[in-house]
């Protein structure tokens, strides 16, 4: 009986603690998503040849979008996953 209301009462306590990590691990992957990098890389190469944006800008952007690959190649590298 102690055990059933253990676990009536930490049952919202442990909902939260599983959302958490559910929205953990969707920004781990959308971190390391290498492909969603190299598309807003793409994306960024076709604003500044349409004017879009100012080659300070690109180059601000382009130097975060960089960085980012970068961490995410060697995360795999560490990983053993490439």
């Amino acid at each position: 009986m102690a055990f059933f209301l253990d676990d009536i009462l930490l049952a919202p306590v442990q909902g939260l603690v599983w959302i958490a990590e559910q929205i953990q691990e969707q920004a781990d992957k959308e971190r390391m998503d290498e492909e969603g990098v190299k598309r807003q890389l793409t994306e960024l190469y076709m604003l500044l040849e349409t004017g879009q944006i100012s080659e300070e800008e690109f180059e601000r952007q382009e130097e975060e979008l960089v960085d980012r690959l970068e961490a995410i190649e060697a995360y795999h590298k560490s990983r053993g996953s490439l």
